[in-house]
């Protein structure tokens, strides 16, 4: 028999919700088992999963089976996709950020694929579209001219074939010839106990907007590694592709994987990279990979390392390596660093600008936290604002991407020696001169504040949110620096968050920021000069109107 007669006897397209392939097994997973013919409710049948089994020994045309599997896996991504029309209207609410990008409804999480192809950006980002919570993942996707104002498009993939049917995880695009190729980890999860498949996946577009699944490329996990396989990044190192894969050990220890390939189609395992940094977490995540000056980078998100300091007790961390590469793609890392001494910044990815630039930004929010105020309105988490990433005299610096400078409105004008001010916006950029000893509160009001502190004898800065409107997470963060008169801070505030860059972009630290409509007021305590400031206009909505 042929695979679509088994679709047929399972009751037609319209009946069936996923189809797994964990082994020699074909799993229908559907929605009413009294529309299954006769011969259907003779298989093996999972009541509680709702999952018909068939063997594929009766399939009698292996080629066509597969041609057959990525047919109605298409079927199924139609279905999905008139399913989530309702979900791409964005919710009202007092929570929006006026220029960072947000979900229209459900959960953000990862940015995936950023790149720029063919005269535009393009930023994919994971997406469950029903609710605030991490299930079947979507790739959304936008397109930009300038990396501020952002366009929806239609949907890129969905969690529709039998290698992706529980989510379509995260990963990066390459640009190659007149393709955009996506390449992501497919994760299914298989029978009562959920076993974890995850498999390297491909699709690509001749235009940009419509894409073609062509199925795993990296069909079977690296030797001695768990199912915590995936966010794989493809680059190009000595005539051949490398893929970068953030893997798990099977004794728990995170680890990079890396692949080779002269087609981008067929990939041979080459090495697990990272033991010279010993036990560092029990799982990396998101890795991505650049060169500044001439010193190429790994980024990773290791899980489970030991934090900076006691207040922070995430265990999801966000950093940066020293990598060398040598001949045949396997890397030595060296100096860990975090990206951003924040609350929230993870899964960060980057590209390169037609002049150069390399430009990256990363999910705000952590995987733990779903509990927060505006998913009370259906919508969660944001994206952070772009920044730029520059490398010299030894030291990481990262600054707001360039082009944020045009939604400046005109000037703040602030009364020297007032102590305290109210914007009348939570939209803002300030320019401030911070002494150790003095503090600055902002998104303030009667009922609460987010403060900027600095403590003069251990010569560290507290970013506090503990009386703020936050449900979840860690409520301060600190960070040591160098001993210095006085502290240059560059605050970028949103809606529902604050970016600091410190020094020149020496540091970073990155908060979602909910409170009250009203908390639009700062105030100073001790010598704080604010050099400049501007109010910001809003960005283009990331999704439709």
């Amino acid at each position: 028999m042929s695979f679509l007669s088994i679709i047929k006897e399972c009751g037609g397209i319209a009946n069936v919700l996923r189809v797994l392939i964990p082994d020699s097994r074909i799993i229908i997973e559907i929605h009413e088992f009294e529309l299954l013919s006769a011969k259907a409710k003779q298989q093996a049948y999972n009541s509680t999963l709702k999952q018909v089994t068939y063997q594929q020994n009766v399939i009698e045309n292996k080629e066509e089976f597969a041609a057959q599997l990525l047919q109605v896996g298409q079927l199924i991504s139609d279905k999905q996709r008139q399913n989530i029309i309702p979900c791409i209207s964005a919710v009202e609410c007092e929570f929006r950020p006026d220029w960072h990008i947000s979900p229209p409804q459900g959960l953000l999480n990862d940015p995936n694929g950023f790149i720029y192809h063919q005269g535009q950006y393009h930023l994919f980002y994971q997406w469950y579209p029903y609710a605030c919570e991490h299930k079947d993942k979507y790739w959304a996707h936008l397109t930009s001219k300038d990396l501020v104002n952002w366009r929806w498009q239609p949907v890129a993939l969905t969690p529709s074939d039998w290698f992706d049917s529980h989510g379509v995880f995260s990963g990066h695009a390459i640009s190659h010839n007149d393709l955009l190729m996506l390449f992501y980890t497919g994760n299914t999860r298989i029978d009562e106990h959920r076993d974890r498949h995850t498999t390297q996946c491909l699709a690509t577009s001749t235009d940009g907007i419509h894409f073609t699944k062509q199925g795993p490329v990296v069909p079977e996990l690296p030797p001695g590694v768990t199912a915590h396989c995936r966010d794989p990044k493809v680059i190009r190192h000595n005539n051949r592709w490398l893929m970068l894969i953030g893997a798990q050990r099977e004794d728990e220890i995170g680890r990079l994987a890396i692949y080779h390939s002269k087609d981008l189609k067929t990939w041979t395992f080459l090495a697990l990279c990272g033991d010279e940094l010993g036990d560092f977490g029990y799982m990396w995540e998101c890795p991505d990979f650049f060169t500044l000056n001439e010193q190429d980078f790994i980024v990773i998100g290791p899980q489970g390392i030991k934090s900076p300091n006691k207040s922070h007790t995430a265990v999801h961390h966000n950093g940066i390596v020293k990598a060398q590469l040598d001949s045949s793609g396997k890397a030595l890392l060296s100096d860990f660093q975090h990206l951003d001494h924040g609350f929230d910044f993870y899964a960060p990815q980057s590209l390169e600008t037609p002049d150069g630039r390399r430009i990256m930004c990363a999910w705000m929010g952590l995987p733990d936290e779903i509990d927060q105020p505006s998913a009370d309105n259906g919508w969660l988490h944001q994206l952070t604002t772009m920044r730029e990433l520059s490398y010299a005299n030894g030291l990481l610096i990262q600054k707001p991407l360039k082009e944020l400078e045009k939604l400046r409105a005109e000037p703040l004008l602030l009364p020297q020696g007032q102590a305290s001010f109210d914007l009348h916006s939570k939209a803002f950029e300030l320019q401030v001169s911070m002494h150790w000893g003095s503090t600055l509160r902002l998104h303030q009001c009667e009922s609460g504040y987010c403060e900027i502190r600095l403590d003069k004898v251990t010569k560290t800065l507290f970013l506090d949110r503990s009386n703020t409107l936050m449900r979840e997470g860690d409520s301060v963060r600190e960070l040591t620096l160098a001993d210095s008169q006085s502290l240059q801070l560059q605050i970028l505030s949103d809606t529902s968050s604050l970016e600091i860059f410190i020094n020149d972009g020496e540091a970073v630290m990155s908060a979602r920021i909910f409170s009250d409509k009203e908390a639009t007021q700062l105030s100073i305590k001790g010598d704080v000069k604010i050099q400049a400031g501007w109010l910001l206009n809003k960005a283009t909505a990331p999704f439709l109107s």
